[in-house]
């Protein structure tokens, strides 16, 4: 019931900011009647298409379903734009009355009108393409130094791969996992890092996209944490899933490794949100430590969302890898992430412990990427005397 009222009002503004963007833009195209009318019906038409395209996961039919969700999720990436460009317009309008009322007949205020309500279309039709360009295309590698205190001689030079928020499902399927596996497999990593948001639909749906994950190969072994996705998509058989495919899912828990005769610690939490949905799984950074060898200088904790650092800190770690955020994926939602998360993107520190947060590997909900490149992130662990 909750979830349908929350679904009711996000169509409600939905169709607010359609109006929004149709009675600032439309009026001001110089396409004539029969023009206007035609971007009218395609302003109806995409509010229709986008929830639409967010429900069709639902949908009997999978190559039907499928179809849907790219042409809603399309519709979204562009609209998305399209409100953005509105309103950046509106401000430069706004700009440019100022500027004429000071200092008058400096601008031609007319053909600013036009001119900009051309650009909104234009712009956003390119900012679109260039975006599903860069979101369809593989990952690059981004490789990152992680410069550690104290760090034991045998443990400098450790490499871990981290992946994180593929989002498998309708727009993504095994051709695009398939593709990251031997990107992951060609680094030759000690340790394989998945933090979370693999999917996005259940296991009877996308169980033969998520096969390729059984070829990633790393001399430690490969270690998976759940996100909040994997809560929306049957949490329980997921992990059975994950399982299967031979990858080692940390529910609050952790392994001792050992490189060059050193050990270390790799741990694993639940996701910040998991408790809600079943509170067996509520993510507990100290209870991952439990009966840990206390003598091991350096301990990782995969968790999927940055926020989870604020209580890891205090729980000893050295370093926390983290998703969740996309970077931001597209303009200007890199700006809102700090309104829930510490971390928006890259390294930095909290205190005593360093935080990785990658931009993801895959993309959640448009095909699309701007400023926010995806990326297979490959960190490797170095003495800070050596910087």
């Amino acid at each position: 019931m909750r979830r349908s009222s929350f679904f009711t009002r996000a169509i409600l503004i939905g169709v607010l900011l359609h109006i929004y963007v149709g009675l600032r833009v439309i009026p001001e195209l110089p396409i004539g009647l029969p023009g206007k009318l035609l971007a009218a019906c395609a302003l109806v038409l995409s509010c229709c298409l986008i929830p639409l395209g967010m429900l069709a996961r639902t949908f009997e039919g999978r190559a039907h379903a499928d179809r849907i969700a790219w042409i809603g999720l399309i519709a979204m990436g562009l609209f998305s734009s399209l409100l953005v460009f509105t309103f950046l317009r509106d401000l430069v309008l706004a700009s440019a009355l100022t500027v004429d009322a000071l200092w008058h007949h400096t601008l031609s205020l007319d053909e600013w009108r036009v001119d900009t309500a051309v650009a909104v279309p234009v712009l956003a039709a390119l900012s679109t393409a260039i975006g599903f360009v860069n979101a369809r295309r593989r990952a690059g590698v981004v490789a990152v130094d992680v410069p550690i205190d104290d760090l034991p001689a045998a443990l400098d030079g450790l490499t871990i791969v981290q992946i994180s928020d593929i989002h498998v499902g309708p727009t993504i399927k095994a051709r695009y996992v398939d593709a990251i596996v031997d990107a992951v497999n060609r680094l030759e990593p000690d340790v394989i890092a998945v933090t979370g948001d693999i999917v996005d639909g259940s296991v009877a749906q996308l169980a033969s996209h998520t096969e390729p994950l059984r070829r990633l190969t790393a001399r430690y072994g490969t270690y998976l944490v759940t996100g909040n996705h994997e809560y929306y998509s049957g949490a329980a058989q997921w992990i059975a899933e994950f399982d299967r495919l031979g990858l080692h899912v940390l529910l609050n828990e952790h392994v001792v490794l050992e490189h060059r005769g050193t050990p270390f610690i790799v741990a694993g939490v639940t996701d910040y949100s998991a408790g809600h949905f079943d509170e067996t799984h509520r993510s507990d950074p100290a209870a991952a430590l439990a009966d840990a060898p206390s003598d091991v200088r350096i301990k990782v904790l995969l968790a999927h969302q940055p926020r989870t650092a604020l209580i890891a800190a205090d729980a000893g770690y050295t370093l926390q890898l983290s998703g969740h955020t996309h970077g931001g994926q597209f303009f200007p939602w890199n700006f809102f992430v700090r309104l829930q998360q510490p971390f928006t993107a890259g390294l930095a520190k909290l205190g005593p412990l360093w935080v990785y947060t990658s931009r993801g590997t895959g993309y959640w909900g448009p095909p699309k990427r701007l400023g926010a490149p995806s990326e297979i992130t490959r960190l490797r662990l170095v003495s800070s005397a050596a910087n």
